[in-house]
């Protein structure tokens, strides 16, 4: 049984910054990725989330690869998951190549002892939106609903990357995000369902919808449609604000038990669902490393005692809720 005590919750390296290898030999980058997995220990955790915005794992050397993992054992740390962000597979200018380079993630992250890759369909920021405070302020790439090319594209590139990762004893996750085909709760339980393998499931990282300067699906919808599909989620809150008359929508980033999503209740829908996989604590701006400490602590002492003990189930995707009916 899984019980709040020894549930996974990992530290995005999100906040690190990057961290990516330096040209001036090997030893710049060993005491660089060293330094930061230290300063995450010191903040109490024992495991992380290999956000390859701090460290690009699928372009890593073996020689490289071998380094960061010596580098995690010397501070402690276990690589519970890896994200690899905004390496879109249908992006028609470098959609094969971020194939390539997360297949390279997959055999990266099976070689530091991650049980899940969390991928997605966010392509790179424009300069609009690296020129916002907040990136998500600004309207990004936006996947086209009519194209059934693209989807189908989409879903096969994600059954392949599934394949291999479920070959590799891994889990691959598809992250919600804006205006792509994981960009609904609808659309993106239609694309796990469509790819139809076991290692294949969701990251119902619900934040990256709500902080939309839009209306935005209901946090409650988001979490109950796609909790039966998820095997790992990114958590993050952000306060609210809504004036519709005058056409305003705001969000700001906050504490996972400040924000507008009740994760206490996020937490019970997804024990009710089964899901006992790896959390993953996020936060943009600030002292973005304490912050995911205080959410770590939040989750541990009151939310997942609140959701109750889940039988641990085995690493596959929840079944469809539809299936039987």
């Amino acid at each position: 049984m899984r019980t709040a005590e020894d549930w996974p919750i990992a530290a995005a390296m999100l906040s690190m910054g990057d961290a990516s290898p330096a040209d001036d030999g090997a030893g710049t980058s060993l005491r660089r990725w060293r330094e930061d997995l230290i300063e995450v220990r010191g903040a109490g955790f024992d495991l992380v989330d290999l956000t390859d915005s701090w460290v690009p794992y699928g372009d890593l050397s073996p020689e490289q690869l071998r380094g960061l993992k010596e580098c995690l054992s010397e501070a402690g740390l276990a690589a519970a998951s890896m994200s690899a962000i905004r390496r879109s597979v249908t992006d028609p200018d470098a959609g094969a190549d971020h194939l390539a380079y997360l297949h390279r993630c997959i055999d990266a992250a099976a070689e530091l002892g991650a049980s899940v890759i969390s991928v997605g369909l966010h392509r790179a920021l424009t300069d609009e939106q690296r020129n916002r405070l907040w990136f998500w302020t600004a309207t990004g790439h936006v996947d086209d609903v009519d194209d059934p090319d693209a989807w189908s594209l989409a879903a096969a590139r994600f059954r392949e990357l599934g394949e291999h990762a479920g070959a590799s004893g891994l889990l691959l996750s598809l992250e919600l995000y804006e205006d792509t085909y994981l960009g609904t709760a609808a659309s993106a339980v239609r694309l796990v369902e469509e790819i139809g393998l076991d290692a294949v499931g969701l990251n119902p990282d619900i934040g990256n919808l709500i902080r939309l300067s839009r209306p935005v699906e209901d946090w409650r919808d988001l979490i109950e449609q796609t909790a039966p599909y998820a095997n790992f989620w990114h958590v993050k809150n952000y306060a609210r604000y809504e004036s519709p008359g005058d056409g305003i929508y705001a969000a700001v980033p906050a504490y996972l038990e400040s924000g507008v999503i009740d994760y206490r209740a996020c937490a019970k829908t997804m024990a009710r669902a089964g899901f006992d996989g790896v959390v993953c604590v996020e936060h943009y701006g600030g002292d973005g490393l304490s912050m995911s400490a205080a959410n770590r602590d939040y989750l541990r002492t009151r939310v997942l005692p609140a959701a109750g003990p889940v039988s641990a189930a085995s690493r596959v995707r929840q079944p469809n809720p539809r299936e039987g009916r």
